[in-house]
């Protein structure tokens, strides 16, 4: 067992020179789920590593999009030797499915259909797959990875892992009960008009109750083509019902990591504290001592590259550790 905090309070460095940089391939990876195509990228290492490469499924979180975080984790993985897959869940960006339906319990279907795809790309070890998870895909990614035995570690970064508690932790009671009355009344006019309220997003996850998140959203998500649009009532009565600490119990004897902002004010330092309660060891759980939700996510911050090691560290330690069970 392990759980200490990780102090990374590091002044911000220079810009980094990406002439410096090893590079990377990029290769259009598309694949279905539940029938509908999900726009997906594979980044492969370039390198002295030859392949099969252990390969990182990136699950982004709430209105995520593979250009956002997936694709930061894949620039710094790729470093390490680790191919990374970076999709569009159903509904989002390039992919196929409704505009405005966000239902993680889907998600988790679309996130195996990825490992599904992964199992035939020869340069992919189909032997070392594992799950990193941002946010809401913290979540998705926990549960996916403790039913499918494919999976050989899971990282879960600023989870979101029981819905109803973390939504109802950003809203005062006024707003808490103004969305419960929406749910309520959508479900009575979907199951006679078969359509659901279109909202905001921030409507279900509030941003102002969180300003660094708030300013960060603004500033650098929406530069993301797309972002930001409407989400049905529908989604967030799904939201609501879902959870990932029943099902995480059964990811032992996999390994998880959970990382989270001890300042997250978006997503509470309780739900990486419960997630890191429900699972069985092997488990580690690090706090980020005073950072919050996404704005240290720059690909040169010194948080951002400090837990991007981290991360490596784990994932190096637990799929060879996945290897060696194998090969006895």
């Amino acid at each position: 067992m392990r759980q200490t905090p990780l102090a990374l309070d590091v002044p911000h460095s220079a810009p980094h020179n990406n002439s410096k940089r090893k590079t990377m391939t990029v290769r259009p990876l598309p694949y279905f789920s539940n029938a509908m195509r999900l726009d997906a990228d594979l980044h492969l290492p370039d390198g002295d590593v030859a392949p099969p490469y252990p390969t990182v499924v990136a699950c982004s979180g709430y209105l995520g999009q593979k250009i956002i975080h997936p694709e930061r984790f894949a620039r710094a993985l790729t470093q390490r030797g680790y191919a990374v897959l970076a999709f569009d869940y159903r509904g989002f960006g390039l992919s196929e499915g409704e505009r405005g339906r966000l239902v993680p319990q889907e998600w988790v279907e679309d996130v195996r259909a990825g490992v599904d795809r992964l199992m035939g790309v020869p340069e992919v070890d189909g032997d070392r797959i594992a799950l990193l998870g941002w946010a809401l895909g913290g979540g998705v990614a926990a549960v996916e990875g403790a039913s499918d035995p494919r999976v050989s570690a899971v990282v879960c970064i600023n989870s979101l892992v029981d819905g109803r508690r973390a939504v109802r932790s950003m809203h005062d009671q006024k707003s808490w009960d103004s969305l419960v009355s929406r749910i309520e009344a959508d479900r009575i006019h979907r199951a006679a008009h078969g359509r659901s309220e279109l909202t905001s997003p921030w409507d279900i996850i509030r941003l102002n109750l969180d300003e660094r998140t708030d300013q960060y959203v603004g500033e650098e998500l929406y530069k993301a083509p797309g972002y930001g649009g409407g989400v049905t009532l529908e989604s967030a009565d799904y939201i609501l019902r879902f959870t990932a600490e029943d099902a995480v119990r059964h990811l032992a004897p996999r390994p998880l990591l959970i990382m989270h902002g001890s300042e997250n004010g978006l997503h509470k330092p309780l739900e990486a504290q419960s997630l890191y309660d429900h699972a069985l060891e092997p488990k580690q759980i690090e706090f980020l001592e005073g950072k919050g939700h996404t704005e240290w996510m720059f690909d040169d911050d010194p948080t951002f590259k400090r837990v991007m090691v981290r991360v490596a560290d784990f994932l190096d330690e637990s799929l060879a550790a996945s290897q060696k069970q194998l090969a006895g």
